[in-house]
């Protein structure tokens, strides 16, 4: 971690701290329905209170094009005060006069919330005019936001390289795990993916087999490796005219010393319906006229075997009833202390939550998007300029 600057190092009495949260967070009739976001962010907010700084939250919130009543933060607002406990300022623009004005209004340990970012088309072209004048409301820099960090927009990236910049503490937990759970982990490493199309991961798998010491494929693009190597995944999903894809990342595995953890055994159907009759067979006598719906009893032995020997786990992308078990299993490991497990992405997320065992991992990030380029080993534009 001491690769990023942190709160650890900033001096916040007394300053204006402009504070990028993610606060995109789903409504409902005007009410929020999922405080999670909100709830990730208090703590930095708290500690900059707490020592006298005056919080001003940026954020944006939804995809308008130019200013949109539908997409105002001030209901957000309500909701950050009602889980803070404590009274949010709220101002009806992130820049000129309107914020301006709220600004200088705040007494130190004061919250204000600036109106949703990408009001502005100098948001998402993080136009240098445009941090400027974002620039002139803070005196200070802190981003919370690691789901946004993938993004270089002006308050993501632009304001960082302007303005002292540190990152706050759920951004500084996320790096951390993070570090933890690919950059410098302790090994051996696997990762699970899961999820229904190659199409949508051959960056991440193709990262992946080069920093994992095994690799398990689950989901509807385990059918698509099966297919590739030359056995026959009746009439399940399957990307068939991705076989080659699949063979160049097996053959890169193979070069990497990464071993690649395919089902040997699948719960079949004649249809894809809830109740349908089923049978388990060997992967290497899939009928030709039924589907895969699931992994079988000996696929997730064998997951679980895998979980077994890592000392870290990474996790992204769901597959099916065989998830439950894999997932209560690394969380019983993290819990006894002989794991450390980090997972990511909306699907994984819940999961997770299914499985019941999110608070039992090491880390769960929130990110959806940053946190699959992360593992595509692609850098983050806001998380680069925070760095020491």
């Amino acid at each position: 971690m001491t690769a990023f600057r942190t709160l650890d190092q900033a001096e916040v009495k007394g300053k204006r701290v402009l504070v990028r949260v993610d606060l995109n967070v789903p409504m409902e009739n005007g009410r929020v329905t999922d405080a999670t976001r909100i709830e990730r962010v208090l703590p930095t907010i708290r500690e900059i209170a707490e020592k006298g700084g005056k919080v001003i939250l940026l954020a944006h919130f939804g995809r308008p094009k130019g200013r949109d009543p539908k997409e105002s933060l001030k209901p957000v607002a309500e909701a950050v005060s009602t889980h803070l406990k404590k009274p949010v300022a709220f101002a009806d623009d992130c820049i000129g006069e309107a914020a301006a004005k709220a600004v200088a209004a705040l007494k130190d340990g004061d919250v204000l919330l600036l109106e949703n970012t990408r009001f502005h088309a100098g948001e998402e072209k993080n136009d240098p005019a445009f941090v400027q004048d974002l620039a002139k409301l803070g005196d200070l820099y802190v981003n919370d936001a690691f789901s946004a960090a993938h993004r270089a927009h002006a308050s993501t990236e632009g304001l960082a390289r302007v303005l002292p910049a540190y990152a706050g503490r759920t951004m500084q937990a996320e790096l951390d795990a993070l570090t933890k759970g690919l950059e410098a982990p302790k090994r051996p490493v696997v990762a699970i993916v899961g999820g229904a199309k190659v199409s949508t991961k051959i960056d991440l798998l193709e990262n992946l087999v080069t920093k994992v010491d095994a690799l398990v494929i689950g989901g509807g693009m385990a059918n698509t490796f099966v297919h590739a190597t030359g056995l026959g995944v009746g009439k399940s999903l399957a990307e068939k005219d991705l076989a080659a894809t699949a063979l160049r990342i097996i053959d890169k595995a193979r070069t990497s010393n990464c071993a690649i953890i395919l089902p040997v055994d699948g719960v079949c159907a004649y249809e894809f319906k809830a109740g349908a009759p089923n049978h388990t067979y060997g992967i290497d006598a899939i009928p030709e006229d039924q589907m895969i719906l699931d992994v079988g009893s000996q696929s997730v032995e064998r997951v679980s075997a895998a979980i077994n020997d890592a000392a870290t786990l990474v996790w992204n992308g769901p597959f099916d009833q065989g998830t439950v078990a894999a997932a209560r299993h690394a969380a019983q490991r993290t819990k006894e202390g002989k794991l450390v497990s980090v997972a990511g992405g909306g699907d994984t997320v819940a999961a997770l939550n299914h499985a019941g065992v999110a608070d039992d991992f090491t880390y769960v990030s929130t990110a959806g998007g940053a946190f699959l380029e992360w593992l595509e080993g692609k850098s983050l534009p806001g998380v680069e300029a925070l760095r020491a």
